[in-house]
Parts: C-alpha cells; sequence; structure tokens
C-alpha cells in the first residue's frame, strides 16, 4: 500500500513525461558511472532512479512540501 495517494498529475500533464524522462536519463547515467567504476555515483543515481521510480508509483511526493508529518 503506498504511503502517498497516487500523484495528481491533472494540474501538469507533462510533469509525469518529465519524471519518466528524468529517471530513464538516470539509468542511462546509472550505466555510465558503472562502465568506470564510479563507485559513489552509481550510489547517488541509483538512489535518484529508485526515488523518481517511487514518486511515479505514488509512494513519494514530488514537492517535500506535500510530504506527510
Amino acid at each position: 500500500m503506498p504511503i502517498h495517494p497516487s500523484q495528481d498529475w491533472s494540474d501538469n500533464p507533462q510533469t509525469e513525461q518529465k519524471i519518466v524522462y528524468v529517471r530513464q536519463m538516470l539509468g542511462e547515467l546509472g550505466t555510465v558511472a558503472r562502465s568506470e567504476n564510479a563507485d559513489m555515483l552509481c550510489y547517488l543515481i541509483e538512489m535518484a532512479y529508485l526515488e523518481a521510480g517511487d514518486v511515479l508509483d505514488g509512494k513519494r511526493p514530488l514537492h517535500l512540501a506535500d510530504k506527510a508529518p
């Protein structure tokens, strides 16, 4: 069960597409970082990749101000 309800993308229908794009780019950057054995970069990119996925799945808010107490 998601922590937060699904994102309401109706206010800006392009927002979801942009987050999907960011996630795809992070995947590509992760590939480059792994090929260079850049462990810290791999870790940070993976965390951002997972965060983007959580936002898309409605498990995390898009904006920090929307975060539940």
